[in-house]
């Protein structure tokens, strides 16, 4: 509820009051002393600036409320009817005032009837020569029909005057305290909704992240897929055609079985590439599972390269998913040696399955003597010790390959795939590069992987 300007109103009750009681103490001068006059004007004065500030200072007001209470007792001033103006100070204190003067305003208000009912009865019922003349006589006629228990009703009329308007400020005080409650509760709720809306759009901000994020990974999944078959499969149909044209012209025998690699080679690389697709897209059921290690060093051996093969300790099922790893891996290993080897040198594949201090990893191993015209995408010369692929430097620029060679891009796609499978599952890759020990030797290039015969668990 709103109230009105402090000081208003009660500047103009306090003039009003002021006023009348100056005018009152006027009109009975013929019936007064000078000094009586004098005193009742300077109660209706004090009254006046007691209603005056009530407003703005409940709690000095009380006090000088009571202050002119005791005047009036120990000068036996008559109360007169500017008095009437303290039930402003009572509906102020309650309305206004702190929880101690409003409580203290109303024990004043029972305290002023209580006291006059023991003043009352401390002079017998009889005149008290505190009242206005007038009242003093209409309870004068009214003793002769009640008796003395007539001016009982004084201070009980007192009472009753001052508490009413202290009641009313009472309730207009709890009425804004719960109007200032339920604003503050709505706004409150009001708050809590807006978050509640901010934290629905950040869920969906941090679902959508996430989902961007996980199309990315498969996208990437995806693009190492294809980057694997195609790359591979490509890699051993060039190996083929570029060997069918050194094939003489009346051995055809030997130039359908080369044709006939590459036919196979190709369907192959489709099928690869359509189960790849496949899982892609969802579906498991069609999805086949890599047709096994062994294939990849036979296909390398139909396409002219010579391949040293060595397994050694006792194979074993891999799960799913580590059987694909190793798969892809030693896939991509297979074409980087078809790539960049040299077609003189034999490709060394060593398959080590976990046993003794090897327990729990496959170890894959291939090298190949870099070619002439052919070197892989790192350049540098390592030591002979096995380096991790992030701790290689990285290379200038190479120049452009020739037609037909893959960029160093395309390898370094490869080379961070294998990484990132073998990671993804717990393995590791670590590439090498060694010069030849004598002059003329050529260099050899090994990659060399661990992949865990287990799936590990997160």
């Amino acid at each position: 509820m709103t109230s009105l300007r402090p000081g208003g109103p009660e500047t103009v009750v306090a003039a009003a009051v002021a006023t009348l009681g100056v005018l009152l103490a006027l009109d009975g001068a013929a019936y007064r002393s000078t000094g009586g006059v004098a005193a009742e004007i300077v109660v209706a004065l004090a009254t006046a600036g007691i209603v005056a500030i009530s407003r703005r200072h409940p709690g000095p007001a009380l006090g000088l409320v009571w202050v002119v209470a005791i005047g009036h007792v120990l000068s036996g001033v008559p109360v007169g009817f500017v008095e009437v103006a303290f039930t402003v100070v009572a509906f102020t204190t309650a309305r206004w005032g702190s929880t101690l003067v409003m409580t203290l305003s109303g024990l004043s208000i029972a305290a002023v009837g209580f006291l006059g009912v023991l003043t009352v009865v401390a002079y017998r019922f009889a005149d008290v020569n505190l009242l206005p003349v007038g009242l003093d006589y209409a309870l004068g006629a009214w003793q002769y029909r009640f008796g003395g228990l007539a001016y009982l009703a004084v201070p009980l009329a007192g009472a009753v005057l001052l508490g009413v308007p202290w009641l009313a400020g009472l309730v207009l005080r709890f009425s804004d305290r719960a109007s200032l409650s339920q604003a503050g509760q709505e706004q409150a709720e009001e708050v809590a909704s807006r978050a509640r809306l901010e934290s629905e759009q950040a869920q969906r901000e941090t679902e959508q992240a996430h989902e961007i994020a996980r199309l990315r990974d498969d996208q990437a999944r995806l693009a190492r897929d294809v980057h694997d078959v195609v790359g591979h499969s490509l890699a051993v149909i060039l190996a083929q055609a570029e060997s069918a044209q050194f094939v003489p012209d009346v051995d055809t025998e030997k130039l359908k079985a080369t044709m006939a690699t590459i036919a196979t080679s190709a369907r192959s690389s489709l099928q690869d590439v359509r189960h790849v697709l496949t899982a892609a897209a969802g579906d498991t059921t069609s999805a086949v599972a890599p047709r096994g290690l062994d294939t990849l060093v036979e296909g390398v051996r139909a396409s002219g390269h010579e391949v040293v093969s060595r397994e050694l300790g006792t194979p074993q099922p891999l799960p799913p998913d580590l059987e694909v790893v190793a798969y892809r891996v030693l896939q991509e290993m297979l074409t980087n040696a078809i790539k960049h080897g040299s077609r003189e040198q034999p490709v060394h594949v060593e398959r080590l399955w976990p046993d003794g201090a090897w327990a729990g990893e496959l170890r894959l191993e291939v090298r190949n003597s870099i070619a002439a015209t052919g070197e892989p995408v790192i350049q540098q010369t390592v030591t002979d010790e096995t380096q991790p692929l992030s701790a290689l430097p990285s290379a200038p620029p190479p120049p452009p390959p020739p037609p037909g060679v893959p960029s160093p891009a395309e390898d370094a796609r490869g080379l961070d795939g294998m990484r990132r499978r073998l990671e993804a599952c717990g393995g590791r890759l670590d590439v090498r590069r060694r010069d030849g020990e004598h002059p003329g030797e050529p260099a050899t290039f090994t990659t060399t992987a661990w992949v865990p015969v287990r799936t590990v668990s997160p």
